[in-house]
């Protein structure tokens, strides 16, 4: 368990750092190519979605297998 809380202290801290890298490049696209970075961005939230609900079912999964 220890090593499982420890992995996972190290990925949080890896987004972290990840964010605050496509926050600056956020910034830059909208600053040069307003247009261009909101087709993207609209590309890339419908992935999310989809990869949130990837989740959701992995998350259902998990929890039948507890039960």
């Amino acid at each position: 368990m220890k090593n499982y809380k420890s992995i996972v202290n190290l990925i949080e801290k890896t987004r972290t750092k990840n964010n605050k890298n496509w926050m600056d490049l956020l910034r830059i696209a909208i600053k040069h190519s307003p247009e261009e970075a909101s087709k993207v961005l609209k590309k890339i939230n419908l992935n999310d979605k989809k990869i949130s609900k990837l989740f959701n079912q992995f998350s259902k999964l998990k929890k039948k297998q507890v039960k």
